[in-house]
């Protein structure tokens, strides 16, 4: 069975504690502190595995844990590091707080490898902590908390366009016509109970990825059928193909199938509607009488700049032309694949009391905020993308970093500095 969500929960290992011990020589009764450092526990690491394609194997194991780091030993002894543990799940996945629902990771272009919990790191021995007034001390330092968080895995299938419409309209048929993919065509309804990929290859140009995502039915939006489990396979697609039956061999209306399914993507993101349109005017070997539905098609959507294109998938009539044009249309379009945005930053939620930060007022009138949590917040947040530049200033308010700021009074239009990064201030 095809499975294009799982919800699992991860952990990551815990740092090992620090040893507290002393020399014991012959002949030195009263040796120094010897207590060794703890191991770093394992990270939650998901990579990218070519040879996926479904998230069944997350059914029989939903949780995962990393090894903790080993205490540390005497002499010195270092302890262990913990294993990391490797997620191997298919390229496409997309990796979700559970809770919230924001994104963690999107496994797809070029990401092919997402840390997503770091393992605690390991305590200190006591052989870090003597001084000239403390010369035996019996602490030692702790190992870093581990992290644990319930996570959804969704697939969406990677694909330059996506083939939408209502059941028993052809697009099997199509695919099966213009590609390497061979899914199952029967003439009933809801055939097609997974995503069929196929690659369209094209004679003097490059070719593209095709998906069919199966047929929509009206409430899909709202979860009725299977809709959710098929629209979030739409939302990577740069172009979609509205495939209708033009002869209404089942008696629907065309128009009425273009204008439900929009709604339905409308509702269930209206991004997708911003995503270029071609309308697939099917089975036009079975159009007789008087009446010409094309023709209906082109005055009502070509002039919203949509075009209409009569084909057969059976025939084959009218398809090169049809996929010519999205070619092209691809062609225009930028070619980096679409990946989401980091929404969710599980370091973010560790409590980390043994790295303090520093807010201060240089000479020069400039507000500089410096410390490590603060440092590898910027790492991994992009300050260029919108929910990007939220979530740091979230993170500025939640840690009292601008309360900190206003009681050195800082006034609107203030310059805050930042490891590089310099910002206006405005309250």
């Amino acid at each position: 069975m095809f499975a294009d969500r799982a919800k699992i929960t991860i952990k990551s290992g815990k740092g090992g504690d620090g040893h507290v011990s002393f020399r014991r020589e012959l002949f030195v009764p009263d040796g120094g502190p010897d207590g060794g450092d703890g191991g770093k526990g394992g990270d939650v690491i998901f990579v990218v595995d070519e040879g996926l394609n479904t998230l069944g194997d997350f059914r029989h194991n939903q949780v995962y844990k990393a090894q903790p780091g080993e205490e540390g030993g005497k002499k010195k002894q270092h302890g262990k590091n913990g294993e990391d543990i490797i997620i191997k799940v298919p390229e496409g996945t997309v990796i979700r707080e559970f809770e919230s629902g924001q994104i963690i990771a999107d496994m797809s272009g070029e990401n092919r490898r997402e840390v997503v919990l770091r393992g605690g790191r390991g305590g200190k021995g006591n052989q870090h902590y003597a001084t000239a007034t403390m010369q035996a001390p019996k602490y030692a330092q702790p190992g870093g908390k581990s992290m644990e968080l319930t996570v959804t895995l969704e697939l969406k299938v990677i694909a330059d366009v996506g083939l939408v419409g209502f059941p028993n309209v052809g697009k099997s048929t199509f695919l099966s016509r213009v590609s390497n993919a061979r899914p199952k065509i029967a003439n009933y309804h809801f055939t097609t109970l997974q995503p069929n990929l196929g690659v369209v290859d094209m004679e003097g140009c490059r070719g593209f990825v095709i998906a069919d995502i199966p047929g929509l039915i009206e409430g899909a939006s709202e979860g009725v059928g299977l809709g959710h489990e098929f629209l979030r396979h739409i939302e990577r697609t740069k172009v979609l193909i509205h495939m209708v039956d033009a002869a209404s061999t089942e008696g629907r209306d065309p128009i009425a199938d273009i204008e439900t399914i929009n709604q339905e993507l409308e509702q269930y993101n209206a991004g997708l509607l911003e995503r270029p349109q071609v309308i697939a005017a099917n089975k036009t070997d079975c159009i007789f009488g008087e009446e010409d539905p094309i023709q209906k098609l082109r005055d009502r959507y070509e002039p919203m700049g949509i075009p209409v294109f009569p084909i057969s998938a059976v025939t084959g009539q009218g398809v090169k032309e049809l996929l010519y044009h999205v070619q092209q249309m691809l062609e225009e379009m930028d070619q980096a694949p679409v990946v989401f945005e980091r929404e969710y930053f599980p370091d973010s939620f560790v409590d980390l009391p043994e790295e303090p930060y520093t807010v201060e007022k240089t000479e020069d009138g400039v507000f500089s905020v410096e410390g490590p949590r603060i440092e590898r917040m910027l790492g991994y947040t992009n300050l260029e993308s919108e929910k990007g530049f939220q979530f740091f200033q979230n993170f500025m308010k939640e840690n009292g970093i601008l309360e900190e700021l206003e009681a050195l009074g800082i006034t609107d239009g203030d310059t805050v500095r930042i490891y590089g990064h310099e910002f206006d201030y405005y309250k």
